[in-house]
């Protein structure tokens, strides 16, 4: 009982801790032409990383929720459903939907830092095709192409995100052995240290 309960208290940090990362990656924002350069898909590539599905989703949900009844947690500390259904509100639901894409190949092979990179990349791959469609459709007036599109959304981004993609594989690698020592890695408490606890 009182494994479980450490347990519960333990995946419950983290996923206030993940929501806190996501906030502050966001607030790190540099305005350009239609979407802002920010550290969220580092978040995004951190907490689907080092945890567990539940863990990740529940705290992007209370992330984008946060955001919806008001908590300035977006980018440029903006808030409000406005922003959800706004020109780029369209890559944190691409966002959520990566964390799915993540884990499937995470879960593949446990500890492979390959397909995890794979799965963060594929990740990367739709959260920019989401968005982006959702701002060409959104914001677009007909009157620019789709390369020009792709010059607001994408290009500017790819190689800032290759690079936070990288970063975020080795500190996951690396956090993952202080999280097992702990009694936690992606979510989960490992049977054999609570038998020997």
């Amino acid at each position: 009982m009182k494994q479980k309960l450490n347990s519960n208290i333990l995946t419950i940090t983290m996923g206030a801790m993940s929501v806190a990362l996501i906030a502050v990656c966001s607030w790190i924002s540099i305005p350009l032409f239609g979407v802002p350069f920010t550290l969220q898909t580092f978040a995004i590539f951190m907490i689907a990383g080092l945890f567990d599905l539940k863990t990740s989703v529940s705290a992007m949900t209370v992330y984008l929720l946060l955001g919806a009844v008001g908590v300035p947690v977006f980018a440029n500390f903006r808030s409000g459903v406005g922003v959800l259904v706004g020109p780029t509100g369209g890559y944190l639901i691409g966002f959520f939907i990566a964390l799915f894409i993540i884990a499937l190949f995470k879960n593949i092979k446990k500890d492979s830092v390959v397909f995890l990179v794979i799965g963060m990349l594929l990740g990367l791959i739709e959260s920019y095709a989401f968005g982006t469609v959702w701002f060409y459709y959104m914001a677009a007036d007909g009157s620019r192409s789709i390369l020009e599109i792709l010059g607001i959304c994408v290009f500017p981004f790819v190689i800032p995100d290759l690079a936070k993609l990288a970063i975020a594989a080795v500190l996951v690698n690396r956090l993952s052995i202080p999280l097992r020592k702990m009694g936690y890695y992606t979510g989960k408490v490992k049977k054999e240290e609570n038998a020997s606890a």
